[in-house]
């Protein structure tokens, strides 16, 4: 009897080592250098491409706070916190455009850029996923690095450009800005063409002592 319900401890414990799985998308911090050299290369095309196929803004976060992903992401990156008035109208606080080292006071005055823009996302990759993984994609909270309050300005003069063709203003960004590109690169899985990477080699070797640190999305 006291072997059979040994027995049956073992298969239980068996059991639950199975079901209960370690976290599934931990966190991973390399090297700036380590973790360009893990982009996977590819040959990009925006056959196809508009920007309706990522949809944008949605109901954010949290859908009971009456604010889509925009405006979540002006609270979040806010360093004097606005007013939220009916239907998450901002009033008042401020923002640091990191891209050119510029304070905003007016949400107005910002755009919430893609990391990694939505057409070059297209080239890279999510040219291949379904509509709900490019919506996921294109209000993507889940990483820091992947939308970023900044002055529309700057937003606008870098469109769809890589680092290849585009780098922030600020050229003491460049650093954090090749890592932000990279971490959210590696977090959709996208490709790089050869002189995308061949930029980002040339940042990275400039930026012995900045980190990427990203979670695969799921």
């Amino acid at each position: 009897m006291v072997t059979f319900m040994l027995r049956g401890l073992a298969a239980a414990l068996v059991v639950l080592s199975t079901t209960v799985a370690s976290p599934a998308h931990a966190t991973e911090t390399l090297p700036l250098t380590d973790a360009v050299e893990r982009l996977p290369l590819g040959t990009e095309s925006r056959d196809g491409y508009t920007r309706d196929s990522f949809r944008h803004w949605n109901a954010g976060q949290d859908p009971a706070d009456g604010c889509h992903t925009r405006a979540e992401v002006l609270l979040h990156e806010a360093v004097e916190p606005p007013t939220v008035g009916a239907g998450c109208r901002l009033e008042g606080g401020s923002w640091f455009s990191y891209y050119d080292g510029v304070t905003v006071t007016s949400a107005s005055g910002l755009d919430i850029d893609h990391m990694v823009p939505l057409a070059e996302a297209w080239d890279s990759g999510a040219s291949a996923w379904s509509a709900q993984r490019r919506e996921a994609y294109a209000n993507d909270q889940g990483q820091e690095a992947s939308l970023v309050a900044v002055t529309a300005r700057s937003n606008r003069s870098k469109a769809d450009q890589d680092p290849a063709q585009w780098l922030p203003p600020a050229a003491d960004v460049h650093c954090r800005y090749a890592g932000d590109w990279v971490a959210t690169k590696l977090r959709w899985t996208l490709t790089t063409d050869d002189t995308e990477l061949a930029a980002l080699r040339e940042l990275a070797g400039d930026c012995p002592l900045q980190n990427v640190a990203y979670e695969p999305a799921a």
